[in-house]
């Protein structure tokens, strides 16, 4: 049987569960069964983990709406899927998957899919954005075969908004390397004890949260945050991974709430599978997520997590059993959760054990055998 060719098309490479698990999948889908190619933006902290994939990059494939570098970047991709004529593409996040598919439809590629790892629209935005994304999404659907959905919110939230049918959408959760996250103190506690040495930690609680410095994760609100339990708790260390746009008002807050001594700025990091085994509690402020990985990394290393009730969230933490919830902006109420936490480890130990139990289905080589049996089905 010849090999099915499949070409993956993400915006941008950045630090980000969507983006690392479309290089996991195109590295590591069956090679006698597929020839992968892949179409994305120039510029991503994960530019340089493409050298053993076939990468074609688009500069003018950018996060922003740009009627120009837009169209631009359609004729481009589109003349890449023209000259390598893939039997499938698979599009990833919002501009490339509209972008995307739309350039592989004019391209007549026989099977279009798309994976939503959250939408482009949401409450906090321009109400106008919000439905001219909104009609984007509906009128691609249609040229669409198959949805796929990372959580059973995202599903719901396309069907409430007229986002395809239920026939076009089927569920892969997005994976993790669950071995990568496990801590066996014969094995790598000393590994532990090393990392926090490197960011001069000693014998503090730490606090942690991974991602994106962008109005998506709300990471003033870690801040703000940080404030209130230090107010009580002094001796608190809070890190916070990653960089982006807010840098220089996260910069300004912490020095105006007094944090320079309490908060950690690590800037973009690689070895977050490593960090994440430091944290006493991991925290994630987002105001909309589809599903976020770096909670389903924290209950795989056995962190407690005290998350924002929003989206997939609601699918992986479970109140009171394996973290807590609070409302979006709910700074006070987040700080009370992470102070219990932190006063209480017969508890941290209790969610540890629980969260570590209900990870398994988000084994990131099941997510790539899932994917590999999707495209199969089209032959």
């Amino acid at each position: 049987m010849a090999k099915i060719k499949v070409a993956h098309i993400i915006t941008l490479l950045e630090l980000g569960g969507a983006q690392e698990n479309t290089l996991y999948t195109c590295e590591h889908l069956n090679k006698n069964k597929f020839d992968v190619i892949l179409i994305c933006g120039k510029g991503g902290i994960l530019d340089d983990k493409t050298k053993n994939i076939k990468t074609y990059f688009v500069k003018e494939l950018i996060r922003e709406i740009c009627p120009l570098y837009d169209l631009i970047a359609f004729i481009k991709i589109y003349k890449i899927l023209k000259k390598e004529k893939p039997d499938i593409i698979h599009a990833h996040s919002s501009k490339a998957g509209i972008i995307g598919r739309w350039a592989a439809y004019y391209a007549k590629v026989p099977v279009i899919l798309h994976t939503f790892h959250g939408f482009g629209f949401n409450d906090e935005q321009n109400y106008f954005i919000g439905i001219i994304y909104i009609l984007a999404e509906r009128l691609t659907a249609k040229i669409t075969d198959k949805l796929v959905a990372v959580s059973y919110e995202n599903i719901s939230k396309g069907l409430k908004n007229k986002i395809g049918n239920e026939l076009q959408y089927t569920m892969i959760r997005s994976g993790i390397k669950l071995q990568d996250y496990q801590i066996d103190p014969a094995i790598n506690s000393g590994d532990v004890e090393k990392k926090k040495k490197e960011f001069g930690i000693k014998n503090e609680s730490v606090v942690g949260m991974i991602a994106c410095f962008k109005k998506q994760k709300a990471p003033l609100n870690f801040i703000k945050t940080a404030k209130l339990v230090c107010t009580e708790k002094p001796d608190t260390k809070f890190m916070l991974v990653g960089d982006g746009v807010l840098r220089k008002r996260i910069e300004a807050e912490i020095k105006k709430l007094n944090l320079e001594k309490n908060v950690i700025l690590t800037g973009w990091r690689k070895d977050t599978s490593e960090i994440i085994k430091i944290f006493d509690v991991f925290v994630l402020t987002s105001l909309w997520e589809g599903l976020p990985r770096v909670i389903v990394e924290s209950m795989a290393a056995g962190i407690p997590v005290v998350a924002t009730y929003i989206d997939g969230t609601r699918e992986i933490v479970q109140e009171g059993l394996t973290g807590f919830v609070v409302q979006p902006h709910e700074t006070e109420k987040m700080a009370e959760r992470i102070l219990r936490l932190l006063n209480n480890p017969d508890l941290r130990k209790k969610f540890s054990e629980e969260a570590k139990k209900r990870v398994q289905e988000f084994d990131i080589d099941l997510m790539v055998s899932q994917q590999e049996k999707l495209y199969l089905s089209y032959q």
